[in-house]
């Protein structure tokens, strides 16, 4: 069961927009030994939007090669035309990925039908399990939970990263699945608290820079003790706030270039985060203690 802290990895790019492998595995290093449960690599955080096919593939080869079977690796591979994802889908399995996480289709706004014939003919395609991503601030597309219980009886669609932040609506999507289809939050604000309802882990931005707290959150969530949980929860609540000061990536992008891991690279249409900006992040960084 792929359970548990999993990171939404960030795609390090150069002060030029290049790919930079370097600071790839050194981030993938950095979650080996911090604890992180599982990678999701060329997800939403990881620009996936602004790759191209070969690079979001090399990206997912990369990550799978150095991760060696150690932790999974999540290859994000959705895409707003259903022959798109197949083609990634396919590819990421060929590559070695462990699942995909595939996000609703985008912009082009499909009924609850089309998305349930979306998700299942991916699923049906390409022998891989799959992992549904509900966003609707983002697509402008929201998957009813009615939608999520259909699906979660398809087999290969294994479960759901539901990232409305809307407890109430976490916890309809946990009461309509079976026990074995997992539940992730992709909200790290809410998390914990998916976590104790039954929620099985958290696909997370806050993870990039505080893995280990991140884990130990999860960990201690998933074994119901929610004092502790909570506690760690309200030590990283400055970080989960002020990573989404402009849009995601960008503050995180900064925050791991001040931590050192990064370069300072970024591709149109996102811009590095504004100056104004900068101290607010530093400040809930040494909140949280991992900057000094």
């Amino acid at each position: 069961m792929i359970a548990g802290s999993m990171v939404a990895l960030v795609t390090p790019f150069d002060a030029q927009g290049r790919l930079d492998w370097d600071s790839l595995a050194k981030l993938v290093d950095f979650h080996l030994q911090e604890g992180t449960n599982a990678i999701v690599a060329v997800g939403t955080t990881g620009e996936s939007a602004t790759l191209d096919v070969s690079e979001h593939l090399d990206v997912i080869r990369r990550v799978v090669d150095q991760v060696n079977g150690r932790i999974p690796v999540i290859a994000g591979t959705g895409a707003n035309s259903t022959r798109e994802a197949v083609e990634l889908t396919e590819a990421a399995k060929s590559g070695g990925a462990d699942a995909c996480l595939l996000v609703t289709p985008y912009y082009n706004k499909p009924t609850q039908e089309g998305l349930y014939q979306h998700f299942r003919h991916i699923a049906e395609a390409v022998a891989i399990p799959q992992i549904l991503y509900n966003v609707p601030g983002r697509t402008a597309c929201d998957m009813l939970p009615e939608t999520v219980e259909r699906l979660s009886k398809v087999p290969n669609i294994i479960g759901i990263k539901e990232a409305t932040g809307d407890l109430q609506r976490g916890k309809e999507v946990l009461d309509r699945v079976g026990k074995d289809f997992l539940v992730y939050s992709g909200d790290d604000a809410t998390a914990v608290e998916l976590m104790l309802m039954g929620g099985k882990g958290n696909i997370s931005v806050t993870a990039n820079v505080a893995p280990r707290a991140m884990s130990d959150l999860c960990a201690a969530a998933m074994r119901g003790e929610a004092a502790a949980a909570r506690a760690i929860n309200d030590r990283l609540m400055p970080l989960h706030k002020a990573l989404f000061i402009e849009s995601n990536p960008i503050p995180v992008k900064f925050a791991l270039h001040e931590m050192g891991l990064i370069p300072e690279g970024i591709r149109l249409p996102l811009t590095w985060l504004s100056p104004r900006c900068h101290e607010p992040l530093r400040q809930a960084m040494r909140q949280t203690g991992v900057l000094a």
